[in-house]
């Protein structure tokens, strides 16, 4: 796919990145052959790969769902300026 210096001057402008006609001339070759590469990938028939999600094969380990403290109530409130039967006092906001 050919890019023209057009297109990469927009392209520039999108990404908020100054460019000079030179610097656009050697751009627009090298996004042509990035496209060229990428439509490469589209001749590739992937018609019987199964879609994944990772190369190796791994079930992730699952803990129980189950609503838990973590018995350091007193560590948690060590550093608060203010705290009350473990849990954070603060000054009222609604009058």
């Amino acid at each position: 796919m050919q890019v023209d210096q057009a297109t990469v001057k927009r392209i520039a402008r999108l990404a908020r990145i100054r460019i000079t006609d030179e610097e656009a001339k050697g751009l627009e070759t090298e996004l042509s052959g990035i496209l060229d590469w990428v439509a490469m990938l589209a001749e590739v028939d992937t018609k019987d790969v199964e879609p994944m999600t990772r190369v190796v094969p791994i079930e992730l380990r699952q803990r129980k769902d189950v609503v838990d403290d973590g018995e350091i109530a007193a560590d948690v409130t060590a550093n608060a300026p203010m705290s009350e039967d473990h849990f954070f006092v603060v000054p009222k906001v609604v009058e």
